[in-house]
């Protein structure tokens, strides 16, 4: 990495850490700043930094400014700043789908990841969905059955790449994800709306180490 890749990435770090502090004690107004300005960091690493592919860094900045974008349409209450949200998510895993499956690598660890896939959609995932029908909430069904198969893409392709830094950081993403989706549609909980940004932030830097290792 770059000399300019590492004072983003430690100021990321701590701009993290405060955002998690602001999330945990429910700081809205440090949260405005806090939490598109990780991703705007994390994404000057990316841009900084000398990757081992120009087109995967391509495909994978996309990925962290739609992040960036569904971050600040999170930051607003109720059901279309949600829906926003979950666009923007939805299309920067397309974006690290591109760059993931272009570092194809094995096929045993592609079936892994179909597995791990198959076993959360068929547990956290199918809980999740009965409760949105069940809140009444039926016209958000599709929206997040779509976004639950492009993700589970994005994990199945990270798994591909047989990168361990992409694994990781895919992983935490579903983690991520699925508590969120957990504390807004199954069982809210103070404790869950810091897990979902921690694994968060992890999995975005972890996405960002793998441009770095390859």
């Amino acid at each position: 990495m770059t000399s300019l890749a590492w004072i983003l990435a430690a100021a990321a770090g701590v701009v993290a850490l405060v955002e998690w502090w602001a999330t945990w004690e429910s700081r809205k107004s440090v949260r405005y700043v806090t939490k598109p300005l990780t991703l705007v960091l994390l994404i000057g690493v990316a841009v900084a930094l000398d990757p081992f592919d120009s087109g995967v860094r391509s495909w994978m900045v996309a990925g962290l400014v739609l992040s960036l974008a569904g971050d600040v349409f999170l930051l607003g209450e109720g059901k279309k700043w949600f829906i926003g949200g979950l666009v923007s998510f939805l299309l920067g895993h397309v974006a690290y789908v591109i760059a993931m499956q272009s570092q194809y690598d094995s096929l045993p660890s592609l079936l892994l990841g179909l597995a791990v896939v198959a076993l959360c959609i068929a547990t956290a995932g199918r809980i999740i969905v009965t409760q949105v029908r069940e809140k009444g909430l039926s016209e958000m069904v599709g929206p997040i059955v779509g976004y639950l198969v492009v993700i589970s893409a994005m994990v199945v392709a990270a798994f591909g790449t047989a990168a361990p830094w992409a694994i990781a950081g895919a992983l935490l993403f579903y983690t991520s994800d699925a508590t969120l989706a957990w504390n807004r549609f199954v069982e809210p909980r103070r404790i869950l709306h810091l897990i979902v940004m921690v694994t968060y932030h992890l999995a975005q830097a972890g996405l960002v180490a793998w441009l770095v290792t390859g």
